[in-house]
């Protein structure tokens, strides 16, 4: 009889069930659960396989970068250089350490002298079966770390259509390459970057503080077993539970938010630190060759953990976890949250701590993310794991918790992970979730008649582009306010390749999302060349 190998549960990016609850659900599912999750891979793979065929038409340009450990955030950071064809820019992602195993006979290809060469792949034999392990650790011997990469973000109309097609999924692409690398004190959740400089960095870890972070002053660290953690360049504390994904920086001000387990909204000032440290010029930050603050300092670091700041405020009305933060984009003193209790709150810091708006049932499921729109400040959006995305207009809700959203969006087929507007239009949005999908939404497209012509019967509306390159659940997203329509996505793959995840970078043809007259109006001119060419002797 042959022996299965060793069960040994996964870290997901949104909190599990409990392990008994896990248990009892798979007995009582049996042989069901295991064909339907066939089927669905099944599903995902014709998917994918069909998107990879139309890549040429899709996209001006794609880049496919796997990750050989799972990530759960990724950010632009600051464009370094302009070039003919193509920019450089920051990008920062992570890179967490996790135990994942996958159960898979070893391929013919792989002996196991070979495999033991493999550095994160372990080999057993158990009553003559043969399976291959990914050891993402546990134990902490391997560390976590925060990644700052840079990217080569090729122009509008350079990449050739057979270049882009041309990807191999298991394969780091050669426009992404590691710049720097900080050793991060637990698995980083979720990364923001500061507005007002963008080398600054803030860090959600499963731990209640929130890590700030100088990336060009911390020193480039290798991630090697039993390495020591980085030191960052600012703590910041204030919640009496773990805060995990809830994390936002304002665009107007130096202001950091959170959201945690403690069910509470926490505001910051790095400025608070700027002038504690300013009071005490013997303070010195830990990064080396610089700070997020310029002080004196005799360079002589003894610290074991970074200085740390309390916050300037403590929010509490959810009555469950608090998943995601946003702040208003005109004001460092209105922002809105949302949980696990199915509510959408809305602060205003100037007028005390309680909730300014509370919208209770926003969603018929927790909600997991939300974004408040950069051009419009009336406008918010949520996702949750109830698929549906909500827009929801401010001057429509009343401090008695009534108000319905604008309109609700429904293209998801599981739960929304991530939902952020567009720097490059008003009305567009993208939402990231659990199927696998990206999708890219204009709110002005819905109800227009030119949209029903458009788009297939059973397309949702408002719903005019679908990003399917990630064949698992893509946790995070973030649209390039340097390169008009430019996206980093990431998806972590433990449920599909039995660890690792994909990054990738990707922009749109451009004759998706302009005006449709201004599309057949170029269309109808290369059609006139084409002709004259072809009529030429």
């Amino acid at each position: 009889m042959e022996a299965s190998a060793p069960q040994v549960p996964k870290k997901r990016g949104r909190k599990p069930k409990p392990k008994e609850d896990q248990q009892q659900q798979q007995q009582s599912a049996g042989p069901k659960m295991k064909e339907g999750k066939k089927a669905h891979q099944h599903s995902v793979d014709d998917k994918y396989t069909q998107w990879k065929s139309l890549v040429p038409v899709l996209y001006d340009w794609l880049a496919n970068h796997n990750l050989v450990w799972p990530s759960l955030s990724c950010r632009w950071g600051p464009q370094l250089e302009q070039a003919t064809y193509k920019n450089r820019q920051r990008l920062y992602l992570s890179e967490q350490a996790i135990f994942v195993m996958a159960k898979k006979k070893l391929p013919k290809r792989i002996t196991p002298n070979k495999m033991a060469e493999i550095s994160l792949l372990k080999w057993s034999m158990t009553c003559g079966a043969v399976y291959f392990v990914n050891i993402f650790h546990t134990d902490g011997s391997v560390p976590n770390t925060l990644v700052i990469a840079n990217c080569e973000v090729v122009k509008s109309r350079v990449a050739a259509a057979e270049h882009i097609s041309q990807f191999n999924e298991e394969a780091r692409s050669p426009f992404v390459k590691k710049y720097k690398t900080i050793i991060h004190p637990g698995e980083v959740n979720r990364i923001r970057e500061l507005p007002q400089n963008s080398k600054i960095v803030a860090t959600h870890t499963d731990s209640p503080d929130v890590l700030i972070w100088d990336v060009e002053a911390q020193p480039n660290r290798h991630a090697v077993l039993g390495a020591t953690n980085s030191r960052p360049d600012l703590i910041l504390t204030g919640h009496q539970d773990n805060a995990e994904f809830a994390l936002a920086m304002c665009p107007t001000e130096p202001y950091v938010l959170s959201g945690g387990k403690d069910k509470s909204v926490v505001l910051w000032s790095i400025q608070d630190h700027i002038t504690s440290s300013a009071a005490d010029p013997a303070t010195k930050s830990p990064g080396s060759g610089g700070s997020i603050i310029k002080k004196a300092g005799d360079g002589n670091d003894k610290a074991t953990d970074g200085p740390s700041i309390r916050p300037r405020g403590i929010y509490r009305g959810h009555e469950d976890t608090v998943e995601d933060v946003a702040f208003c984009p005109s004001s460092a003193q209105e922002f809105c949250s949302v949980g696990d209790d199915s509510c959408l709150i809305l602060w205003d810091a100037r007028n005390g701590t309680n909730p300014a708006i509370k919208v209770e049932k926003a969603h018929n499921a927790d909600l997991h993310c939300v974004d408040w729109n950069p051009h419009d400040d009336n406008l918010i959006l949520t996702g949750s794991a109830d698929t549906s995305v909500c827009m929801f207009d401010r001057r429509n809700l009343t401090s008695s918790g009534v108000g319905s959203p604008v309109y609700k969006f429904e293209g998801h087929k599981a739960a929304v992970l991530c939902v952020q507007w567009s720097p490059d239009k008003a009305s567009v949005f993208g939402s990231s979730a659990e199927d696998g999908l990206l999708n890219i939404w204009d709110y002005e497209k819905v109800g227009k008649k030119s949209e029903h012509l458009t788009r297939a019967p059973n397309s949702p509306a408002g719903l005019f582009f679908q990003h399917a390159g990630h064949r698992d659940k893509v946790v995070d997203f973030h649209w390039n306010a340097s390169d008009p329509w430019t996206v980093v996505s990431v998806s972590d793959d433990c449920d599909t390749t039995g660890g690792g995840g994909t990054l990738q970078i990707w922009r749109m043809s451009d004759l998706i999302y302009r005006p449709e007259d201004e599309v057949l109006a170029e269309l109808e001119k290369f059609k006139s060349h084409v002709v004259s060419c072809a009529s030429k002797p």
